[in-house]
């Protein structure tokens, strides 16, 4: 078991390529325990490629990193059973209804799963809760997957363009989680090109072609052109 450690995030030198194309070239990147990271940038610049690599979904080509003290290779089961990953894949199981998905995901992560009625209801789908996965429109299996964080709380909660096909009133629902994380002293790391979103973070982080160029405190945001 790891120690007490002030940061959540601690990557050096990492890299990942498919093929001959780098996504991501020698990105080092520290987030302390209880900090809300913005991560901008345009499209194909390895956001998305990044935060994957945090959560261990993608292994990095070279470099190493620590995420919640557990090293990114020989520690993925216990980095996974502490973040929650919500991007373009909702990682539904589309057979299970939303109520099944939940209570699934609670019993596989140490999670009460009496609790997720009242998670589903948080996002507002109680009235959808026994129906099947597969009939949602993307919207709502966003709202299943804020859903499920919201059930694990987890330590650290990647969010990678949580907003996209989100209604206003559902884009609120994430900008409460963020904010609810980030009381409670959890780390969030958020890739968004909704720059109205900057206030929700202590510090924003753009990224191009790949690479990190450096970090702007969240009062000056305003400047920041990804």
């Amino acid at each position: 078991m790891p120690c007490f450690i002030e940061q959540a995030v601690s990557l050096r030198r990492i890299s990942r390529a498919f093929g001959p194309v780098p996504a991501v070239s020698r990105v080092s990147l520290e987030v302390a325990r209880g900090e809300v990271v913005l991560l901008r940038g345009p499209n194909g610049a390895g956001k998305s490629t990044l935060l994957r690599i945090v959560a261990t979904a993608l292994s990095p080509t070279s470099g190493s990193g620590r995420v919640l003290g557990f090293d990114l290779l020989d520690g993925r089961e216990e980095i996974r059973r502490r973040i929650e990953l919500i991007g373009h894949r909702t990682r539904l199981y589309e057979d299970l209804t939303a109520i099944q998905n939940l209570r699934f995901a609670a019993l596989l992560y140490g999670a009460d799963p009496a609790l997720a009625a009242a998670a589903l209801e948080e996002v507002g789908l109680g009235s959808a809760a026994r129906e099947r996965v597969r009939g949602f429109s993307q919207g709502m299996r966003q709202r299943v997957a804020l859903a499920r964080a919201h059930l694990r709380s987890p330590e650290l909660l990647l969010l990678d363009e949580p907003y996209a096909g989100l209604d206003r009133d559902a884009g609120e629902l994430v900008d409460a989680m963020v904010t609810a994380a980030r009381t409670e002293g959890r780390t969030v790391l958020l890739v968004t090109h909704d720059a109205s979103r900057a206030g929700l973070a202590s510090r924003v982080v753009v990224m191009r072609a790949g690479h990190l160029h450096g970090a702007t405190p969240a009062a000056e945001t305003a400047a920041v052109r990804a």
